[in-house]
């Protein structure tokens, strides 16, 4: 396993050993130990599995939940994506900023989502299962979201792809629209 480097501070970009021959491959795909090492909060449980499946040029995001938050371990089974993360913790030195992240079925990269921002994704291959462990279980009365196309926020979604949103996704508002009702601080000591 290997912690590769982000911009943001929060976000961890795990590579996990890929071991290949002629019969295909295998990888530890979740390893609790690996917490310590990457960085990830040795208190992070994770207590429900995802996954979706998607088209080419299907973003789904930018979500979050409020309360107490949720954090993400996300991976892409099938296929390839660019996740992405935009910071929402107050007094955070790139508060609105985001950060995209490659994650495929070759690399098998992870991608740990912290508490205090919102998640993404577009597919970039003809399809792509995502999968995705979480801290905290789904509770529609505190998912969130945030416009994916944010002008402020200028996520640069990959050119070339005819993107394609839900209904719910492209309604959501502007950081800039509920960024007061934020609960998420910044702070130092988080990674």
């Amino acid at each position: 396993m290997q912690v590769l480097t982000s911009r943001i501070s929060g976000p961890v970009l795990i590579e996990p050993a890929v071991h290949r021959d002629d019969r295909g491959f295998f990888c530890e795909t979740y390893r609790r130990e690996w917490h310590a090492a990457a960085g990830i909060p040795e208190r992070e449980e994770f207590v429900q599995d995802n996954q979706s499946r998607s088209d080419r040029g299907v973003v789904r995001g930018m979500h979050f939940q409020v309360g107490a938050g949720v954090a993400k371990l996300v991976r892409c089974g099938r296929g390839r994506i660019l996740d992405v993360v935009v910071d929402l913790r107050r007094g955070s030195p790139t508060y609105g900023e985001w950060e995209g992240f490659e994650l495929d079925d070759v690399s098998m990269r992870l991608l740990y989502v912290p508490v205090g921002f919102a998640h993404g994704f577009c597919v970039l291959s003809e399809i792509a299962d995502v999968a995705y462990k979480q801290t905290g279980y789904y509770d529609g009365a505190l998912e969130r979201g945030i416009a994916w196309d944010d002008p402020e926020i200028a996520i640069q979604w990959p050119a070339g792809i005819e993107l394609s949103v839900s209904p719910r996704d492209g309604q959501a508002p502007r950081l800039s629209e509920i960024a007061a009702e934020l609960p998420f601080v910044y702070s130092s000591e988080s990674r």
